[in-house]
Formats: C-alpha cells, sequence, structure tokens
C-alpha cells in the first residue's frame, strides 16, 4: 500500500477545492432560476466566480474546511491501524501546504493543535465488505452548516407550521421546518440529508450518510422519493434564498433515508449542508493503495458563464457606496438596507475569542471607526516570514450575539461584516451607536482572498490562525447591508416572512 499515502493526500486536496460536478449542475440550475439585479442572482454570481478562482487556485472553496469524516469500505483482512495512521499524515500535511485550516481545538483549553489532529479529529469509521478494492468517501462541512442541523422528536409543535405527529406527515413538517429554522446562516441555498428512526446518535449518523448520495440519484423507496420531491418543490417556495437574502433558491438538494427505532422514541435528524458541498470519494486498489477510480465526477464539468442569469423580472441595481475606514457615524448612518458597500483599506477580524477578549480587556490597536470582519481565514507563511491568505470567507455572525453590541459601543467600531445577519440586542446597538451590520457571500472565500491585498500585522495569536486578528489590506471588498442604524433588518424581515409562508403547508399531504 505504498501509494495509499498519496491517495489520501490527493483525495483531500480535491475535495477541499474542486466542486463535485452534481453539485455544480444544481448551482447552475439555480442561477438560472434568479432575476437579474437582486442580492440573490449577486450571490450566486460571487459564489460561481469563487468556485472558478478556487479550481484555478487549487486553494479551498471555503475557508472553513470544518471536520474531515472519512467513510471507507474496506476487504476483510485490510490493515485498518495503517490506514488510519496514513490518513492522519495525509491530513496534516494537507494543513501544512494550507488546503486545510487548522480546525482541531481541545475543547477544554481551546488550544489549536495546528494540524487538524486530535482526540476525534478528523473522523474516520471503516467497514468491510466483501469486494477486493477499498472505497473511500470524504465530506468536509464547515461550522457554519454544522451549527444548523437540528434533531426533532415526534410528536412536536412546531413554529409556524403546527402539531407533528408520528407519521410521515409529521416528518414531512420536520423537514420543512427544518429548511426555515436554517435561514441564511448555514451558507444557502443548502443540501439536506434526513434520518428517520435510530436513536439521537444514530439518526444523525443516517441523516449526514445521506449527504454521500449524488443530488439527482433517486431514492428506492417510493414514499421517500415523493416526500423528497415535495420538500424540494415546496422548500423553494419559503422565499428565503441564497445567503438568506430572499429569492427564488433556497434548497438544492434533500435525501432522505430511514432506519428502524424503538417504540418509545421517533426521532427525525436533519443534516444541513452548505452550498460549498464537498464530498468525493475514490476507488483504490488494496494491493498499491493507488487511486483506480475518482466518484462524484460523472457527466461534463459545468463552466459558469459570466452573467448567465434568468432575467425574467429586471430589478433596478442596487444603490453601491465605498467605504474606507476610520468611518464617521455620519457615513454609517446614510447606510440603508440593500445597498451594496466596497471597502477599501483596512479590516481586521474577529471570531469568537476575540470577542471573548474584547469584552474583557483593552483592544490590541485602536478600533474606533473601523471594520471588524468575522473572519477565521486560512494562512501560509512564507520562507521570508510574510504572511498570505489562502481562503477568507465570512464566517456566521450569531455565535457573536453576546457581545457584539458592547464591543462596537466600547471600542467605537462603525462596521461589522459577517454572514448570516445577528440578533436584536446587535439591531439595538447599531441604531444607538450609528452601526451597520455588512453581509458577505458565505463560501466565497477564493473571491474575498483576492480582494485582500496585504496583510498588515497579526495580534493575539495565541488563540491560533482562524481566531487571531488579522490586519488585513483590501480593495473592493464587496458586501451587502442587511443590518442599518435605523433598526431595519433584512434578516428578521425574511425570517418573518418565511414562517408565514411556513403556515401554508399545514394541512395532511400524505395519506
Amino acid at each position: 500500500m505504498e501509494k495509499f499515502f498519496q491517495s489520501m493526500y490527493d483525495l483531500i486536496v480535491e475535495t477541499s477545492t474542486k466542486l463535485p460536478n452534481d453539485v455544480r449542475r444544481a448551482i447552475a440550475a439555480a442561477k438560472l432560476k434568479e432575476n437579474a439585479g437582486t442580492r440573490s442572482a449577486l450571490s450566486l454570481a460571487t459564489i460561481t466566480e469563487n468556485i472558478k478562482m478556487a479550481d484555478e487556485n487549487i486553494s479551498p472553496i471555503c475557508q472553513d474546511t470544518g471536520l474531515p469524516t472519512f467513510k471507507l469500505k474496506v476487504p476483510v483482512g485490510a490493515n485498518q491501524l495503517y490506514m488510519k495512521k496514513e490518513i492522519k499524515r495525509a491530513i496534516a500535511q494537507a494543513t501544512k501546504d494550507g488546503k486545510l485550516r487548522p480546525n482541531s481545538v481541545d475543547s477544554l483549553s481551546g488550544d489549536n493543535s495546528g494540524d487538524n489532529l486530535g482526540d476525534g479529529t478528523p473522523v474516520i469509521k471503516f467497514e468491510q465488505w466483501e469486494n477486493d478494492y477499498i472505497d473511500v468517501r470524504l465530506i468536509l462541512k464547515g461550522g457554519g452548516c454544522e451549527n444548523k442541523n437540528i434533531q426533532y422528536s415526534l410528536p412536536c409543535e412546531l413554529d409556524g407550521i403546527g402539531k407533528a405527529g408520528r407519521d410521515l406527515d409529521g416528518i414531512r413538517k420536520c423537514i420543512m421546518h427544518s429548511v426555515y429554522q436554517a435561514q441564511g446562516q448555514g451558507c444557502s441555498a443548502g443540501f439536506i440529508g434526513v434520518g428517520i428512526g435510530g436513536d439521537r446518535t444514530s439518526g444523525y449518523e443516517v441523516a449526514k450518510d445521506q449527504l454521500f448520495r449524488t443530488v439527482d440519484d433517486v431514492n428506492e423507496r417510493e414514499e421517500l422519493r415523493q416526500l423528497e420531491d415535495y420538500v424540494m418543490k415546496h422548500a423553494n417556495e419559503l422565499g428565503i434564498g441564497t445567503m438568506g437574502f430572499g429569492g427564488e433558491t433556497t434548497l438544492l438538494g434533500c435525501k432522505v433515508g430511514v432506519i428502524n427505532r424503538i417504540p418509545a422514541s421517533f426521532f427525525v435528524s436533519v443534516a444541513y449542508n452548505c452550498w460549498a458541498y464537498r464530498r468525493l470519494g475514490i476507488k483504490i486498489d488494496s494491493a498499491s493503495g493507488a487511486i483506480n477510480e475518482w466518484l462524484y465526477k460523472d457527466g461534463e464539468t459545468v463552466v459558469f458563464p459570466e452573467d448567465e442569469v434568468a432575467a425574467t423580472t429586471e430589478t433596478a441595481a442596487p444603490r453601491e457606496i465605498i467605504l474606507e475606514a476610520p468611518i464617521t457615524e455620519e457615513k454609517i448612518r446614510d447606510l440603508k438596507v440593500g445597498d451594496v458597500v466596497r471597502i477599501n483599506g483596512m479590516i481586521y477580524t474577529g471570531r469568537d475569542a476575540i470577542h471573548k477578549y474584547l469584552s474583557e480587556n483593552e483592544a490590541p490597536i485602536d478600533l474606533n471607526g473601523q471594520v471588524i470582519y468575522h473572519c477565521g481565514p486560512v494562512m501560509l507563511k512564507d520562507e521570508d516570514g510574510n504572511w498570505h491568505v489562502k481562503a477568507a470567507g465570512p464566517t456566521t455572525s450569531i455565535r457573536e450575539e453576546p457581545y457584539q453590541g458592547d464591543i462596537m459601543k466600547r471600542f467605537g467600531i462603525r462596521a461589522v461584516i459577517g454572514k448570516g445577519g445577528m440578533g436584536p440586542k446587535t439591531l439595538q446597538a447599531l441604531k444607538e451607536h450609528g452601526g451597520v451590520y455588512l453581509n458577505a457571500i458565505g463560501g466565497a472565500a477564493q473571491y474575498y482572498a483576492d480582494c485582500i491585498k496585504s496583510v498588515e500585522g497579526v495580534d493575539l495569536m495565541q488563540f491560533g490562525i482562524p481566531e487571531a486578528m488579522w490586519h488585513l489590506k483590501v480593495e473592493g471588498f464587496t458586501a451587502v447591508v442587511t443590518m442599518d442604524s435605523h433598526g431595519n433588518s433584512l434578516h428578521a424581515d425574511v425570517e418573518q416572512s418565511s414562517l408565514e409562508k411556513l403556515a401554508q403547508f399545514k394541512e395532511p399531504v400524505f395519506k
């Protein structure tokens, strides 16, 4: 098995940097459904540009390369200990080479291992079979979409859609509610895997297993096929849209599996995946470890033409504003929800560790009038000791809700960039202080890395590369105003309208 390490390394790099063809086809179809000039059209144009850039740069599609999860089917007698060791070695090498972000963090101390290795990481699962070759599947599922996973225990009462019983209609209601509750925080438009039955653990296992199915396969069980078709048709009527901006496409795929349960428990488990649906597979020769065949590469590779949008209804282009820090309150008060902002100059990254730190300590730099970017980039240091950004899309902002408003007012921060929006506490602070929330396009790590022209410094590296405060000089960094200083929130509006639309699916469908 002398070639096994290289095969694993190639699988990791390919999965991180190139979307499979079935996912590309789904995104291309979604792009054609949007009307020109809308926020969703802008988002999908950025997404497809990002996919092309990741192909060309051989760099991560999204900076959050998640918790690598491997599923291997191996012949009887195969050396699983050797394979596990070589997979871990390949993970460490891919991290060193900037193809994966160091994401393995000690749950108690918060220390980052720096190489994606640690107790429980990566996840490696083996299954024996009678074939003479090795089947390896890998999925890279980031934290933004992982946090939107949800599990229901039937019977239950669901916001907007009412009582869900222990039957196919109850399952249907849970799945529809799962799409509603994700909103744009999981980088919609997304994909879902659903597991019916089992216990709390095995139900999620079944749900995640569905994400290894292709987007266009057909469920062998007729009632589940009908359920998948129903969800795909009607979930897109909720109007949540790409990034939660509103629009025609909220869901790109739905796959459902079922296992037996005990009489007392009835779980419906939903695994949500973002549009950056990174999963690939290979068939490996069990003697040499060499790759014999790539999986999920059927059909022609999708090419995304420029400006390919179905302009059935031409929408007026949004107002565009240039921002450069330090930003005045007057400039911020002039911004309204829906404006497109292009930032030139300095921005500073800050995620969970930075926000907690700033709530208890002084800032390492003067943040008055500055811009904070919710981002944990992939960074590489060259032989001269200079840092370079390899991927830098936004992280989900809602995690910073307990801190954000207080920090903005305390340090004079005028703008926050992230994805998925924030809650009422932050919205109130924006109104009182004169601040704005800017929604960048989730997953577009190459697009935004290209906007970063230099790394001017870094603070608080003790928190690890993703959590440090990076000083980034940007040019043409594009985002949409989704929460303004006048108390308006696009996220709250879309959530309310989608909840109202969810109510139309209360009545039974399956007899």
